[in-house]
């Protein structure tokens, strides 16, 4: 299993050891490209905080691509965080994606901040610090969507290796997060126009390389069950 597969994998599975969801889908994705499969979507649902979880494998060994995608979603009236990790290895190329995506406007909520954000500097900073990472190439756009506690980076074989230990500290959190609640209003309207904008092909280059891979109806079946919680 490669190094974006199985930091991927392992964090799923805490993922789905800790709540109670369902699978209700379990898709292969096709491409002009191979004969084979190249990916698959997962997804599952469940009835309380975490609503949906949705899980993107694209492997494609003749262009080097090996990526995957988590995105676990909370309730669209809670204030609790989305939790997202992306694993990617290209060629001998290593990035990830880590966040706890907010879900209110942090510039007007000091407590929801502190309560939220604040306890993942520490790691924040120490992973910023660390040897073999360089930015990754997001546009202000992308990371005006995010969080200011984002860890984007592109990585050496060895500081990929490294990095389970912020991905289980931004799990760790997210999840006692979940559990216990975030004392803040988070409404359904707020979320439905922010993952609109967060998975908008206008804005994320990455749905354009998609389209060419699964081509435009299997592209845009993954990019809404991102968006839309049906």
């Amino acid at each position: 299993m490669s190094l974006p597969a199985a930091l991927s994998d392992t964090t799923l599975g805490k993922i789905l050891a800790r709540f109670a969801v369902t699978l209700d889908t379990d898709r292969e994705l096709t491409s002009p490209m191979s004969p084979a499969p190249v990916g698959k979507i997962k997804i599952w649902r469940g009835t309380g905080t975490v609503v949906k979880i949705v899980n993107v494998s694209l492997v494609v060994p003749m262009i080097g691509l090996d990526s995957h995608m988590i995105f676990a979603f909370t309730a669209p009236s809670s204030a609790v965080p989305h939790f997202t990790l992306d694993s990617v290895a290209n060629g001998d190329d290593y990035a990830f994606h880590l966040d706890l995506i907010p879900r209110i406007d942090l510039a007007t909520s000091l407590p929801y901040l502190d309560a939220v954000y604040e306890p993942l500097t520490s790691i924040y900073t120490s992973v910023s610090q660390r040897d073999g990472l360089s930015p990754a190439r997001l546009t202000p756009r992308q990371y005006a969507l995010m969080s200011p506690w984002m860890l984007v980076n592109r990585a050496t074989r060895p500081a990929f290796e490294g990095i389970g230990d912020a991905v289980d500290a931004y799990l760790d959190h997210w999840a006692v997060l979940v559990e216990k609640g975030v004392e803040a209003i988070g409404t359904a309207e707020r979320d439905a126009a922010h993952r609109a904008l967060l998975f908008s092909p206008e804005i994320d280059p990455v749905w354009k390389q998609t389209v060419r891979l699964l081509g435009e109806e299997q592209s845009e079946s993954v990019r809404l069950a991102l968006v839309q919680n049906d």
